[in-house]
C-alpha cells in the first residue's frame, strides 16, 4: 500500500485498460481553457479586505478547486505504474519568486495541505504564512535543502532521482519524501497573472502523482465594446484523462464554475454541504 493513496478496486474493464492504452501522462494530457470573471472575484476580494479578511486569486481559485473536488472525488485520483490510486489527502502546489542578493530573479516551489475544516480565509492563511516563510533570500525550505544535498556530490543527484523514481514505481517511497516532493500533489497551480503574462497549458510531470496542472493569466477583456463587454481571468487547464470519465470532469468543472461566480459560499467549511 503506497502512503499516499489507496488502490482503487472494482474499476470497469476499460478504464483498467486506459493506463495500459497510454501509460504516460503526457500521453493522457487533455487540454481546455476556462475563464474566471474578474470582475466577481475582484469585487469580493476588496470587500473582505475591508473588513479585515484578506483573500487573494490563489486562494479563492484553490478554495473553489477543493470544494469541488471534495463533491467529485475522482479529480484527486492519480495513476502510477499503470494502477489507479485514491488519494488520501489533497494538497496543491505552486511556485513563487524570489530575489537573490545579487538582485537576480529565483523560484521555489511550496506545497500546502488543505483539510475539509477549511474555508477561504484558513486556506489564504495558509499560502500566506507559507509564501512569508520562504520568501528570504536563501534557499531555506526543506525542499531546497534536499534538493541542494543531491547536487552537492557529483553523481549523487542521478542516483538520488532514479532511486526516488524507482521506490515511487513500486509504492515504497516514504511519506517524508513525498512531503518534501512538489510534483506529488493533487493540484499545481502557477499564476502567470502575478508577472503580467498570458496564461499557457502547462503539462503535468511525468514524474510524481500530478493529475492537474491549473495556470492563470492576465486578465483580458472580452466583447470589447459590446453590452456583454466583461474582464475574465483565463486558465489553462491541463489534465490527465485516465482518473474521471468525461461526464466526471463535466461535473467537477460545472462545480469549479459555480464556486468562482458565488465566492461567498466558500466562507463555510469546504467538507459542509450546501
Amino acid at each position: 500500500m503506497r502512503a499516499d493513496g489507496t488502490l482503487v478496486k472494482n474499476l470497469t474493464p476499460v478504464v483498467q485498460a486506459l493506463p495500459y492504452i497510454m501509460p504516460r501522462r503526457f500521453d493522457a494530457q487533455n487540454w481546455a481553457s476556462d475563464f474566471v470573471d474578474e470582475e466577481i472575484v475582484k469585487n469580493y476580494i476588496r470587500t473582505k479586505r475591508k473588513e479585515g479578511m484578506p483573500v487573494t486569486h490563489m486562494s479563492v481559485l484553490v478554495s473553489a478547486y477543493y470544494k469541488a473536488a471534495l463533491e467529485n472525488p475522482k479529480v484527486n485520483y492519480f495513476i502510477m505504474n499503470k494502477k489507479i490510486y485514491k488519494r488520501n489527502h489533497f494538497c496543491f502546489s505552486f511556485v513563487i519568486l524570489k530575489t537573490r542578493e545579487d538582485g537576480t530573479p529565483d523560484e521555489t516551489t511550496l506545497k500546502v495541505y488543505l483539510e475539509p475544516g477549511d474555508t477561504v480565509f484558513s486556506i489564504s492563511k495558509k499560502i500566506k504564512d507559507l509564501i512569508d516563510q520562504n520568501s528570504q533570500q536563501v534557499h531555506n525550505n526543506s525542499t531546497d535543502k534536499f534538493a541542494n544535498m543531491a547536487f552537492s556530490i557529483p553523481g549523487l543527484a542521478r542516483f538520488t532521482f532514479w532511486l526516488v523514481y524507482h521506490l515511487d514505481l513500486h509504492g515504497l517511497l516514504p511519506r517524508k519524501i513525498i512531503d518534501l516532493s512538489p510534483f506529488h500533489t493533487s493540484l499545481f497551480v502557477t499564476n502567470l497573472a502575478s508577472i503580467n503574462t498570458s496564461f499557457i497549458y502547462h503539462h503535468c510531470y511525468e514524474f510524481g502523482t500530478t493529475s492537474v496542472f491549473i495556470c492563470m493569466g492576465k486578465p483580458v477583456v472580452e466583447n470589447p465594446g459590446t453590452e456583454k463587454r466583461r474582464k475574465v481571468m483565463p486558465l489553462g487547464v491541463v489534465m490527465d484523462e485516465r482518473i474521471a470519465t468525461g461526464i466526471e470532469y463535466s461535473r467537477f468543472f460545472a462545480a469549479f464554475g459555480r464556486y468562482l461566480k458565488q465566492p461567498e459560499l466558500l466562507e463555510t467549511p469546504m467538507g459542509a454541504k450546501e
